[in-house]
């Protein structure tokens, strides 16, 4: 079993993150989901919230890359994530993200 995830965080027009991470979380429909490695294939829909992407080796919120979504969807396979967004927020918009999403 892999030590680390291959991820890409795309968007309509280009590529915001592609590399490696020890854990992926995102806002699930039904919840936040955490992805490790070894995680079994999924495909899943993204509502309002925010992507974690944590690095390999990461002590925490300060070794990820944050990504703030209103919508999209994700797939898990094979230690891949892909993650879709259907629309990137850029951070002044990604707090009004969050409040609805509350």
């Amino acid at each position: 079993m892999a030590d680390t995830l291959k991820v890409a965080v795309v968007d309509r027009s280009r590529t915001l993150y592609q590399g490696e991470a020890s854990q992926v979380i995102m806002p699930a429909a039904d919840g936040d989901l955490g992805v490790l490695p070894g995680h079994q294939p999924l495909l899943v829909v993204l509502r309002a919230g925010q992507v974690r992407v944590d690095a390999p080796g990461s002590t925490g919120k300060a070794d990820s890359h944050n990504f703030p979504v209103e919508a999209g969807f994700a797939s898990v396979d094979n230690n891949t994530v892909t993650v879709v967004l259907d629309r990137y927020l850029a951070a002044s918009s990604a707090n009004q993200a969050s409040a609805s999403a509350n």
